[in-house]
């Protein structure tokens, strides 16, 4: 499991004198958070609901937005100061040299937990990786990690990558695009995961994001470098709320789910895996996905993953 976070580092908050020579705490400093209603992004949640920004001397906003580029809109755009993103589009905009920093890990993948798997129908001839040369497979964002971890698995396997068709389907439609045959195999995560295989029309094939390491960091959390510059208090504040939810959630998954679902309205499928929180961003952890995304197209070039961090940190 990643490594306990370093202890965060409270800010100051100024005393100022009131009539009756009375004192109260200077206002905290408010940030503004944009992230989706998702679960890998639910650690802020579980922060505002435990009580763990305040404790971390934040006030927090949270913007809830659709999806990832109005997230980075956000953010890049100035209506943000800290977004979540999946570490693939970060290092995307890395390298076409957009100012963003990864500031905190969000959502961790983990072997243990089965959180995502490589679905086939039930009936369908596909046993091995070389079955799906040259068919068509269905993962949620083209060049994402689930993409570059089919490509990883197929290659580790004896199967031919660069033959397979790769197309985007929204996660809802997943495991009826499988099993209708408009895709032979998807990559599909929870909670849809186990709704597929509560319905017994699909099969897990492999899991193939263990082709790219046992545990890597998936997602982060985000701001420009100009503003990770300038308040740097902030960004460790921030970071050590996040550990500290990382934490609390990783223990306590009953109780977060019910955050959740008041949160987002999104039912906390009983038995589905949870996400699991990094609570610590640390560069190791990042590597394997750059590296990974590299070698199989979804970037340019691999680059250190300390190019990525805020110089703060």
């Amino acid at each position: 499991m990643i490594r306990t976070f370093l202890a965060f580092a409270a800010l100051a908050a100024g005393l100022t004198s009131v009539a009756g020579a009375q004192q109260t705490a200077a206002p905290l400093p408010t940030i503004r958070i944009a992230m989706p209603p998702v679960d890998a992004a639910s650690q802020a949640y579980y922060a505002q609901a435990k009580g763990f920004f305040k404790k971390a001397g934040l006030n927090v906003e949270i913007q809830t937005v659709s999806g990832g580029a109005p997230v980075a809109a956000a953010v890049v755009g100035g209506a943000a100061d800290i977004g979540q993103s999946n570490l693939s589009s970060l290092c995307s905009a890395h390298e076409r040299g957009i100012p963003v920093v990864a500031i905190a890990g969000a959502n961790l993948f983990d072997a243990r937990t089965r959180q995502s798997e490589l679905m086939v129908a039930a009936n369908a001839p596909f046993h091995v990786a070389r079955d799906l040369n040259g068919k068509t497979i269905g993962v949620a964002g083209l060049k994402n990690v689930t993409e570059v971890a089919f490509d990883a698995w197929m290659e580790a396997n004896g199967g031919d990558w660069k033959s397979a068709k790769v197309v985007e389907i929204p996660f809802s439609s997943m495991a009826d695009s499988v099993a209708s045959g408009r895709v032979d195999a998807a990559m599909m995560t929870e909670p849809e995961l186990s709704g597929a295989l509560a319905g017994k029309r699909l099969r897990i094939l492999s899991s193939p994001m263990e082709a790219i390491a046992r545990e890597f960091v998936i997602g982060a959390w985000f701001s420009t470098a100009a503003y990770a510059k300038a308040h740097p208090d902030i960004i460790k504040a921030f970071a050590a709320a996040m550990a500290m939810a990382a934490d609390w959630a990783n223990h306590n998954q009953v109780e977060s789910g019910k955050i959740l679902e008041t949160a987002t309205g999104i039912a906390a499928v009983g038995t589905a895996s949870r996400v699991t929180f990094a609570n610590r961003l640390d560069p190791r952890d990042m590597q394997p996905l750059i590296d990974a995304s590299a070698k199989y197209g979804a970037l340019k070039t691999t680059f250190p993953a300390a190019q990525l961090m805020a110089s703060s940190q």
